[in-house]
């Protein structure tokens, strides 16, 4: 039996064998994800000491995710190791793995006789940084016993300087998704003109078995003939395509309406309408419509006498681009002006300063609840522009989105106010959600309560949080996760409908 990890004097639980491999922690791996440690199957878990220090130095963190995060897994690390001697020998795992806290003796000896420390010395020789201390608690390992170890970090450069001194390391492969495929843009399905005909009469059509295979429930296609004839359509399981229920435009009271401008902008406004579905996640790049078109499609249903959402509610991680600027004066709403500025533009654009016309119609069926919404936005819109000059002193007269807000029909916050939360019946617009961690979105979702929606968009080319990338952020986590699901439906955007300059923008720099 080998020695353990932490002493050179006791027996140890740590497990040998020709497939089992000691994977060393980094720290940044079990702020990403606290239940890391019951995800590496029957291999060795090895905690260098040193990764307990930077966890208690981030623990105090109250009000963040990163503190929360390092106060689950002291807790789980004190129910694992409740002991000293658990600590040093290691103890097994439910996974049929075991874990051990690593003490590197060499350090605490001042050996330097080994090779491993011999070539850290020479490469990294400042050993006060505890980036440096981890490694060397790695090459400790790797000298001391049989299985191959690896260092896992989600920190490049720790990455590369492991290497750098012969030590094997990678990246937390867990929630990272596999590699980009196809999967992430609509499909094309040749039918005939004869079926396409039909299709368009009946509003469905069935797929053999060869075209319906790979297909995820609530995937969109686009069904072409020989001709170039096409034509929309949505799958919904057992081979069943049906026609996309898209009205002409879509508007809140008193707005402009808005219409989709491209194919990809029809699939993802039929996710939006339709009340099935309860996820929607869409990737986008910058002017592609992504928060313009989610955002009048929610206040058009919160305004629709039959729909069942009371309203909308935006929000974003607060992740600054570029150099931070630091605290900001004022109240809280002062604070996130310049976070959630987005969103208010987004509303000024589809409510224009400008009297709401009155509805014409309402059937017998829906007028008791058609009255009651008229009222709410006859409380809320502003009255009729006034010409001529205006009282001096007087303050500015307030623009129709700015009376949404008031009302309470639409809520635009920060997304680190939403723990603890129940979401009911309100239509939740998560934006920057490529920003997020995997657990992150988790807690938004789980957030979600019976009869609301939530959409998270963003872009997963363009992120700013260093603890992620685009294989490992939430939002590509959420659809890899929940893509198949009869409530979940995923669209790609990619054409830019912002402006010219902003499409060659995106695409060339």
């Amino acid at each position: 039996m080998q020695k353990a990890l932490g002493t050179v004097t006791h027996e140890s639980n740590l497990k040998v064998a020709s497939k089992i491999k000691t994977y060393v922690l980094d720290t940044n791996v079990l702020l990403h994800d606290p239940q890391s440690i019951f995800k590496f199957q029957e291999n060795n878990l090895a905690i260098p000491v040193e990764v307990l220090e930077e966890l208690d130095a981030i623990k105090s963190e109250q009000s963040t995710e990163r503190g929360r995060n390092a106060r689950r897994v002291h807790r789980t690390l004190q129910e694992l190791l409740p002991s000293s001697h658990a600590m040093d020998e290691g103890v097994r795992l439910p996974t049929g793995g075991t874990l051990s806290v690593i003490i590197n003796r060499y350090l605490i000896e001042g050996q330097t006789q080994s090779p491993g420390m011999q070539r850290l010395r020479a490469v990294l020789p400042d050993l006060t940084k505890k980036d440096n201390r981890i490694i060397a608690s790695a090459l400790f390992v790797q000298e001391r016993f049989t299985p191959p170890v690896i260092l896992v970090t989600k920190d490049v450069n720790v990455q590369l300087k492991a290497r750098a001194v012969g030590l094997e390391s990678e990246d937390y492969l867990n929630d990272k998704v596999p590699e980009k495929n196809d999967e992430d843009h609509y499909r094309e399905i040749a039918i005939s003109i004869y079926d396409l005909q039909r299709f368009a009469s009946e509003g469905e059509f069935e797929l053999d078995r060869d075209e319906s295979r790979g297909l995820a429930i609530n995937e969109y296609v686009l069904l072409r003939s020989d001709e170039g004839k096409t034509m929309p359509a949505r799958y919904y399981g057992d081979r069943v395509l049906r026609r996309l229920k898209l009205p002409d435009s879509v508007r809140a009271p008193g707005g402009i309406p808005i219409r989709p401008r491209n194919l990809e902008q029809q699939f993802f406004m039929d996710a939006l309408l339709d009340e099935t579905i309860s996820l929607i996640t869409c990737f986008g790049k910058a002017g592609t419509g992504k928060t313009l078109i989610s955002t009048a499609c929610a206040l058009s249903q919160v305004f629709d006498a039959c729909s069942r959402y009371d309203g909308v509610s935006i929000s974003r991680p607060v992740i600054a681009l570029g150099k931070d600027i630091g605290f900001l004066p004022g109240s809280l709403e002062d604070k996130m002006k310049p976070w959630l500025q987005p969103y208010h533009d987004a509303l000024e654009v589809l409510i224009p300063s400008k009297p709401p016309k009155e509805p014409q119609f309402a059937t017998k069926k829906v007028a008791k609840k058609l009255k009651k919404k008229e009222a709410m936005v006859a409380s809320i819109m502003p009255p009729p522009a006034v010409h001529g000059p205006q009282p001096s002193g007087g303050l500015p007269p307030m623009k129709p989105y700015e009376r949404l807000l008031r009302s309470g029909l639409v809520d635009i916050e920060a997304l680190c106010f939403i723990r603890g939360r129940s979401i009911a019946r309100r239509f939740f617009i998560l934006d920057e959600a490529q920003q997020l961690t995997p657990h992150e979105v988790k807690t938004v979702i789980t957030r979600i309560s019976e009869g609301s929606k939530i959409v998270l968009i963003g872009d997963p080319a363009q992120i700013d949080n260093p603890y992620v990338d685009s294989r490992s952020n939430g939002l590509v986590y959420a659809h890899n996760r929940m893509r198949g699901q009869s409530i979940a439906a995923h669209v790609t955007l990619t054409k830019g409908e912002r402006s010219r300059l902003a499409e060659l923008a995106a695409d060339l720099l």
